[in-house]
């Protein structure tokens, strides 16, 4: 299986929930009245996201990306005999 890492070089600002979500009793959809929970920015570099971050008085919390582990792999290996499932 493959993962893209095609839109991974740009940073997200996403703003943390301000209420808890609630469970419609009939339907059982999930909702907030919290609408800021809907919004997120994109920045090409960091420094722009914490910029635009300190420029509204917002606190920044940074998650930087983890280091990507890459598993090498024979095709061959998909028609081994001693294969496991």
């Amino acid at each position: 299986m493959q993962s893209g890492r095609q839109n991974v070089k740009r940073w997200v600002l996403e703003f943390e929930p301000e209420s808890a979500k609630q469970t419609d009793p009939l339907m059982g959809w999930v909702g907030s009245s919290d609408t800021s929970g809907q919004v997120r920015l994109e920045f090409d570099s960091k420094e722009e996201a914490l910029a635009f971050a300190q420029k509204n008085k917002l606190t920044a919390r940074v998650q930087n990306p983890k280091p990507r582990r890459i598993k090498y792999k024979n095709y061959a290996d998909n028609f081994s005999f001693h294969r496991t499932f």
